[in-house]
């Protein structure tokens, strides 16, 4: 007997996983926000940042994919914006996941429609924590199994911490193909889980 399940467990639920920038279930409503100011970036708005273990985890069939780490770059600029509801203070530039799979298989998943802009949209907590939301997000899945993953995520970021915490949002796939036996479906809602560790770890965000 074939142990295709296995291995299509994987296909699917590593798809899922790596994209992510992200990806999730019913995004949470927004508060109005009228001023974000960004701080201690770098001269050009320049950041990398870098997350280890990210997760994605298909809402219907549960299936879930693990990374080794994932990867990005972005813009975001020292100044104060205007604006709301929410306000965009960046961009994502480049996305990248390494060695996602299950069961030792492993896939690929590339970025596109990039840039994906950056937004804060609620008043920065006591804690330090700005609520963010990251739209336009198209990532494509490669391997025995492929699918399309669109839609938005949302997260944190952490003045504390300096790090982009992604754990909601919407993310919906489409176009599957391949072997995937069932464990990601068009229609599907996926949820990417992932800490990025922002460079320079002086910057700030903070929003009123």
């Amino acid at each position: 007997m074939r142990t295709y399940p296995k291995a299509a467990a994987g296909i699917a639920v590593t798809g899922a996983a790596l994209i992510a920038a992200v990806g999730l279930a019913a995004a949470p409503a927004f508060a109005a926000v009228t001023t974000a100011t960004v701080s201690g970036s770098s001269s050009t708005g320049a950041l990398t940042a870098t997350a280890t273990s990210p997760t994605l985890t298909d809402s219907t069939t549960g299936t879930k994919l693990t990374c080794t780490s994932a990867a990005a770059t972005a813009t975001v600029a020292n100044g104060t914006h205007t604006g709301g509801p929410s306000i965009q203070v960046g961009t994502i530039t480049g996305a990248t996941w390494n060695t996602c799979k299950l069961n030792s298989i492993t896939f690929t998943v590339t970025a596109s429609t990039l840039p994906w802009p950056l937004s804060a949209t609620d008043p920065t907590t006591s804690a330090g924590n700005t609520n963010t939301v990251l739209t336009g997000i198209t990532a494509n899945l490669s391997g025995l199994c492929t699918a399309t993953i669109t839609g938005t995520v949302t997260g944190y970021y952490s003045n504390s911490a300096h790090s982009l915490v992604l754990n909601a949002g919407t993310l919906t796939v489409s176009g599957v193909g391949g072997l995937c036996l069932g464990l990601i479906n068009n229609g599907d809602h996926v949820v990417y889980a992932a800490s990025y560790v922002v460079s320079p770890t002086t910057l700030a965000l903070n929003a009123s």
